[in-house]
């Protein structure tokens, strides 16, 4: 599995369904993180390219006959993009992890088969929805019907690239919209396999583009005039920056933002079950995922006890190539991840917190923009390590005194992502669970279902994803007055 990946090149872009040459000569080059070599080049979207990927979604959705099937006809089309991806899983999962260092050995889970597994939650959503309803109102029969909301401009982070993509994308086109996917230009290969997937599948024409481009063609794509909704992934900042320019023309928004979420061990926690429960979704996806569990919260009276069993977990991380199937922790994305890891462990060294693992560049590795899985201890919630959020394969362990204090730590954030609480009564810990204010919380264990809201708190975003909720942000809400004694035929 650890065999070099040969240069992977495409001179189109993917428009309106069909691969047309860009209206641009410039080219993104894709590094990969391991060997620092270039792996692949793909055409640069440029602003024109997006005026014509928005023009097509535009004209589909306005008089092509997309919004206008039932439910079911796109459920048909829709299901066979799944079934497409399940097929070519380990393919998506293998590029993926070439291009951002995910270890293969959880990409196939995380990068591809949950990416899966949204596109069928989608579909079983979409097959019960409430699309149109009656209702008795106060001045008579009511027609509420959910119709979709239009052109949608998905906009996909380079963590987890295919997931977020189906998280935006299979609901906003099993709804009826059309859409163009603005893919990272660290991760744009492995959507090209996704409009390979969907150029087979039967898309009537203008209903998706994809388009590789960096953050100021976003921008335009976020501001254009005949863009309806966004769904935007990323960072705080990036997301404000969003949010200004879609008000512009008011655009609706969803925002899946940051988090820094804490995992809560109760006194009474079996210690190996949550070592075992933690460290996997700590340092996951090397440490480069908005729910990852950043901050552990242990209580004083087992502090020691606890801070020795974490700091060896992480310790025995294996770190190495992406591609082969032993490594656990592999290279982070980019040199300016690697460096923004590397400054938060020296302030946090300064800060007066104390590296109990790791902390620096691994010896094993020659190249490659590598950090050791990081635990640092004794820490304050006050401190900006436990406060900002590092997208690196730096934890926090920050003592307790009792579980009035945990909760008030794991809710003195600016984020309210995600979390979980680990604890011998599972009563407890759902009474902990209803009090931290976080949009997603597990209890004794660590899990995302596609079925439920996905979402966060505070500055980690607007809207959700997934569930029924997620699928009717991709939808308008109309009141049609029925009149007064009207009966249905």
């Amino acid at each position: 599995m650890t065999e070099r990946t040969e240069l992977v090149e495409h001179g189109q872009l993917f428009i309106g369904g069909e691969f047309t040459d860009p209206l641009s000569t410039e080219v993104i080059e894709v590094i990969s993180p391991h060997t620092e070599q270039v792996i692949g080049r793909v055409p640069h979207a440029s602003e024109a390219d997006v005026d014509r990927a928005v023009a097509v979604a535009r004209h589909a959705f306005d008089e092509g006959p997309w919004p206008r099937m039932t439910p079911d006809e796109r459920i048909a089309v829709i299901t066979r993009i799944k079934d497409a991806f399940a097929v070519r899983h380990e393919e998506f999962a293998r590029l993926i992890s070439v291009q951002n260092g995910t270890p293969y050995s959880a990409s196939v889970m995380v990068q591809a088969l949950a990416a899966m597994m949204v596109w069928d939650s989608a579909i079983t959503v979409a097959r019960t929805f409430p699309y149109e309803e009656r209702r008795d109102g106060v001045l008579g029969p009511l027609l509420v019907r959910r119709e979709p909301v239009g052109v949608v401009a998905a906009i996909v982070p380079w963590n987890v690239p295919q997931f977020t993509a189906a998280a935006k994308l299979a609901p906003a086109l099993l709804a009826g919209c059309t859409a163009v996917l603005k893919v990272s230009p660290e991760t744009p290969l492995d959507a090209y396999l996704l409009a390979e997937i969907v150029a087979e599948a039967g898309l009537p024409e203008g209903v998706l583009s994809i388009l590789p481009a960096d953050r100021e063609v976003s921008e335009y794509l976020v501001g254009h005039r005949d863009v309806d909704k966004v769904s935007f992934t990323g960072s705080v900042a990036a997301g404000r920056r969003v949010m200004e320019v879609a008000s512009r023309n008011l655009t609706r928004v969803t925002l899946e933002l940051g988090g820094k979420s804490a995992a809560v061990i109760l006194p009474d926690a079996d210690l190996e079950a949550a070592v075992a429960g933690i460290v996997p979704f700590a340092w996951m996806i090397n440490g480069q995922a908005c729910v990852a569990q950043t901050r552990i919260l242990v209580p004083r009276s087992r502090y020691d006890e606890m801070a020795e069993a974490f700091a060896a977990a992480a310790g025995a991380l294996r770190v190495g190539d992406p591609l082969d199937p032993a490594t656990e922790l592999g290279p982070l994305v980019a040199r300016r991840q690697q460096q923004r890891s590397l400054d938060y462990i020296r302030l946090g060294q300064e800060e007066g917190a104390k590296i109990l693992t790791g902390g620096n560049v691994p010896a094993s590795q020659e190249r490659g923009w590598y950090v050791e899985p990081t635990l640092f201890g004794s820490v304050d919630n006050s401190m900006r390590i436990a406060r900002e959020e590092i997208f690196g394969p730096v934890i926090c362990l920050i003592p307790y005194a009792d579980e009035a204090e945990a909760v008030r730590i794991a809710d003195d954030s600016p984020y309210g992502l995600s979390g979980s609480v680990w604890t011998a009564d599972t009563e407890r810990g759902i009474d902990v669970a209803r009090r931290v204010r976080t949009g997603t919380y597990s209890v004794n264990t660590f899990s995302l279902d596609m079925l439920g809201p996905f979402g966060g708190y505070k500055n980690s975003g607007l809207g959700r994803e997934f569930g029924p909720e997620g699928y009717g942000e991709f939808f308008e809400h109309k009141m049609i007055h029925l009149p007064a004694g009207y009966r249905e035929a």
